[in-house]
């Protein structure tokens, strides 16, 4: 069940405007294996996304979405502040993990991101943390 960081995510009313900014200002590249990679179906998210990194971390860059609790009937809005995002090699094992420790999440499986299982929580502060697992 090991973590490891995969990608910030920020939540903007202006994803141009951001992905400009941080790939002129920070010279980040383009992520471009991402969007290819975004689920399509009807109950998915469709809003604007960017995707930058550094080469090693990625960064996604979002339309808000105030709304995405009441379309998919989940308590945690990865989309109305934003998110940090870790991988996992076990993600039944980190949802055991978060039981034990009564520590309750949102599982959105693959809902955002073709052949990603992903789930949110919070932490004590309420920031939002990701939790995912991509299909090999």
């Amino acid at each position: 069940m090991k973590l490891k960081l995969h990608h910030i995510n920020l939540c903007s009313s202006n994803v141009g405007a951001m992905d400009a900014f941080y790939r002129s200002v920070l010279e980040l590249d383009r992520e471009t294996t991402m969007q290819e990679s975004r689920a399509t179906d009807t109950d998915s998210y469709d809003g604007k996304v960017a995707f930058v990194t550094d080469g090693t971390t990625q960064m996604h860059i979002a339309a808000k979405d105030f709304d995405v609790g009441f379309r998919t009937g989940q308590i945690v809005n990865p989309l109305e502040k934003g998110h940090i995002a870790f991988r996992t090699d076990d993600i039944a094992a980190f949802k055991k993990h978060l039981d034990d420790k009564g520590i309750r999440y949102s599982d959105y499986g693959g809902w955002a991101i073709k052949g990603w299982h992903q789930i949110f929580f919070h932490d004590p502060d309420g920031n939002v943390i990701e939790v995912h697992q991509a299909e090999v």
